[in-house]
């Protein structure tokens, strides 16, 4: 029996040094030195503190700010998800129609005003933390007025906070609400 545990033993130790210590080392070195902040949070730091991740949505109230796409888990990173309602199920379109209408009321939109489709569904995490470029231009002047200052200048912010994002399609070109905030709120300091 001794003879079958010494080799068992052996081969654990092994295993256990190879993919329990060497190949997690090697991959946390490989993160910190290729993908820094990306292996680190993609943290946003004001004045050297956290304030959140610019790959997660925080929600943003009131009129001089921005807002993310609505969440169907109130922005909650430990409760990530989606309302998993089915196209045809009547409380999805209820759900969108409302989220439409107040869209709409919030930037002064008229009824018959078209929209992006990220401004009036949820994202399939509730966590998204981009929007469309579309979504930030009808937000624009909302912004703008409750800030007290030009039309030019918010729209000057969105093309500084907006990227080109391989999860959306390859290439579409997406604003970042927390990067757009914290501009704003920059701005605001000077």
């Amino acid at each position: 029996m001794i003879r079958h545990i010494k080799p068992a033993l052996g081969i654990f130790a092994l295993l256990t040094l190879l993919l329990g210590i060497a190949y997690p080392a090697l991959v946390w070195a490989i993160g910190q030195t290729t993908f820094n902040n990306q292996a680190n949070g993609s943290l946003v730091y004001v004045n050297a503190t956290p304030v959140g991740s610019s790959l997660l949505a925080q929600s943003f109230h009131g009129a001089m700010w921005f807002h993310p796409r609505p969440s169907a888990v109130g922005y909650s990173g430990n409760a990530s998800g989606a309302s998993n309602l089915a196209l045809g199920n009547p409380k999805l379109i209820i759900q969108i129609d409302k989220l439409a209408t107040n869209y709409r009321r919030e930037n002064g939109l008229a009824n018959s005003t078209p929209i992006p489709a990220d401004a009036a569904t949820e994202s399939g995490s509730g966590l998204d933390p981009d929007i469309s470029v579309a979504n930030a231009q009808l937000q624009a002047p909302r912004v703008a007025h409750a800030r007290s200052i030009s039309l030019s200048t918010v729209d000057s912010l969105i093309s500084r906070a907006t990227t080109s994002s391989p999860s959306y399609f390859f290439g579409t070109k997406v604003v970042n609400v927390i990067t757009l905030n914290l501009e704003l709120k920059r701005l605001q300091m000077r």
